[in-house]
């Protein structure tokens, strides 16, 4: 018999009743009752119950066992009685007696509890990740995100492309974000950096000839961490081809996307027809380039209804320039306690308020209100229909605006009894981001959102150039590194109307995708630069390795990257990144149970010729 295991903790059955097994892992729990000792010894693949009593010749051994030790065991599988056969596990139908025992090692006193589902600090989880990596949850996640990059890599070789790694060690590169450095020993003074992405790499493979490359890359990004980035490194399905447009690389990764989601999303609907939704189409029907789709709710602008009115506080505002009011569209949110809920989310979000109209049945107290009668009359005239009864517009601008542009406002957003609008106005950089939110909160709790399905869209149309409100400097706002729509055409006229072939796909309110047909023409890249104030010297140094390159018959070539570790999260129902990567770090970029980031030697800096100076 092999030295630990006969069997995995999931493979045993009925048919195996009366063989002599050993089996192998940690004690997941121990239970007395009434001398007779039962465990549930845990591996990897499954759980076993096992069962100890005075007649066992390890008995006394099998009573010192406690949680998490690592045990081997020798045993009889006997069969459950019917009554206490569990069907929830795939060995439900079997225990085994134990008539040998090896402690394998032993464990200390545990910091988290792996049995169960308490909650622990997400330090404590992260100091002593090996054992909160035990927990079946945690088994699972890490389960399924190797599954997914193996399908992934199935599905990129059944599309004809080949994997090819990139260094990992290069040039400092600005690709919108803080670059790791490496300090290098042979050249004193000097660093090298962890790569961003494999972004140049990639694109001097087409250069070189390989027309279909990709990589499951690993990306280094000095960034302030949140929930659905990490701040120091992470993995994306990174693809280029060559001889390509926009649609191309749409129809190459679609259905590798659409194929993970529909094998491992756990039967949720999956979006099979993709819309492509423009930049700017997005900010305002959603106030997001990231827009959850699952949610209905389109956001509209309706500052004619505003401009002029007796709500003084829109109508002064229009009459600067660059500003508008929009509308969200609430269904079913008709009641004043909503509304006066989602004003006070705005206030948290940091905006004075956020106005709203809700429509309801008219009531005896505005129709005295509005005829100047007690509420007794106007219920006697309602009731006998003198008053016709019905809908009516509440809240504190319907008032101001008075009916007929509040009812111009619930025709143009299709609304009727019940519902309620949400207004916010001045220049849509300012709110959109707030509106956003709101939008989702919206479609959450009035159960507008469609918590079983997976809905997909392309953001295209991304602007390259933003302007400077106070200096009026031209500036990139987005990938420099686009081909302009239109070309060299394109950046004769007003830079801020030019638009790049730059793409992100974006799945229930992440980005998952982003990309670009690239700019792989070298007097197209310097008069890119040249519009946002960067020289051509200044290009060749900071991009020297691939802008001469392109000068040696560059062809036309795209793709994009997707964030494995996002797609993960989404499929797992996972609140946090750090639930689906094996060792993240936490909210300040600290690896606790590694202790990293350390302070090296003093011996080690001068081999470097480095000093560290003291921060005050």
């Amino acid at each position: 018999m092999h030295a630990y295991r006969s069997h995995s903790c999931a493979d045993l059955t009925a048919a195996n009743v009366g063989d002599t097994v050993r089996l192998s892992g940690w004690v997941h729990r121990v239970r007395d009752h009434g001398g007779i000792l039962f465990i549930d010894l845990r591996d990897h693949y499954g759980m076993t119950q096992v069962l100890c009593d005075p007649d066992s010749p390890v008995f006394k051994d099998m009573e010192k066992v406690r949680s998490e030790w690592c045990i081997c065991i020798d045993g009889t599988v006997k069969a459950r009685d019917p009554e206490l056969v569990n069907d929830k596990i795939p060995t439900g139908e079997i225990e085994v007696f134990v008539r040998g025992l090896e402690v394998l090692g032993a464990a200390a006193e545990l910091p988290l509890m792996v049995f169960g589902d308490q909650e622990y600090p997400e330090e404590t989880r992260l100091k002593y990740r090996y054992l909160d990596l035990r927990r079946e949850k945690m088994q699972r996640n890490m389960a399924l995100r190797s599954d997914v990059v193996a399908s992934m890599r199935r599905r990129m070789w059944d599309q004809k492309f080949r994997e090819y790694q990139t260094p990992i060690i290069t040039a400092s590169s600005p690709e919108g974000a803080r670059d790791f450095l490496v300090p290098s020993r042979l050249h004193p003074g000097k660093f090298y950096a962890l790569p961003q992405a494999p972004q140049q790499f990639k694109q001097l493979l087409m250069v070189s000839g390989f027309d279909k490359y990709f990589q499951i890359a690993p990306c280094f990004r000095d960034e302030d961490p949140r929930a659905d980035r990490s701040p120091t490194d992470f993995y994306q399905l990174d693809l280029e081809m060559s001889f390509v447009e926009q649609q191309d690389v749409f129809d190459t990764i679609q259905p590798v996307i659409t194929g993970i989601f529909e094998e491992f999303g756990g039967g949720r609907n999956v979006d099979q027809t993709w819309e492509q939704i423009s930049y700017r189409d997005a900010a305002l029907w959603y106030g997001s380039d990231k827009p959850d789709l699952r949610n209905p709710i389109k956001m509209q602008v309706v500052s004619e209804h505003f401009a002029g009115s007796g709500f003084a506080i829109f109508a002064k505002l229009l009459e600067q320039d660059g500003t508008e009011v929009r509308a969200i569209p609430a269904p079913k949110g008709g009641s004043r306690k909503f509304c006066d809920r989602m004003n006070k989310f705005a206030q948290q979000e940091g905006l004075p308020g956020m106005g709203y109209i809700f429509w309801r049945e008219k009531t005896a107290d505005s129709v005295a209100q509005e005829m100047g009668i007690t509420v007794k009359e106007a219920q006697a005239k309602l009731k006998s229909g003198e008053v016709e009864g019905g809908m009516e517009a509440a809240g504190p601008l319907a008032k101001n605006i008075g009916p007929e542009r509040t009812e111009a406002i619930r025709q143009q957003l299709d609304l009727g009894l019940g519902d309620a609008a949400f207004f916010l106005g001045g220049k849509p950089k300012a709110f959109e981001g707030v509106a956003g939110k709101a939008r989702n909160v919206i479609g959450n709790e009035l159960g507008l959102t469609d918590l079983n399905r997976f809905a997909f869209a392309w953001i295209v149309d991304f602007p390259i150039y933003e302007q400077d409100e106070e200096t009026g400097k031209i500036d990139f706002e987005h990938n420099p590194f686009s081909m302009p729509q239109g070309g060299m055409d394109a950046l004769n006229g007003d830079p801020l109307e030019v638009l790049g072939y730059q793409y992100d796909l974006a799945c229930n309110g992440y980005e998952l995708v982003s990309g670009a047909i690239r700019n792989h023409k070298p007097e197209i890249m310097f008069k890119a630069f040249e519009i946002a104030g960067y020289g051509k010297e200044e290009v060749e140094k900071r991009f020297g390795g691939m802008v001469n390159a392109f000068q040696y018959g560059a062809p036309p070539h795209g793709g994009c990257a997707a964030g494995v570790d996002r797609i993960v999260m989404l499929l797992a129902d996972a609140d946090n990144l750090r639930d689906v990567i094996l060792f993240p770090m936490n909210q300040k970029a600290e690896d606790l149970m590694m202790s990293a980031p350390s302070t090296p030697m003093s011996d080690q800096l001068m081999e470097l010729g480095l000093r560290v100076i003291p921060q005050d």
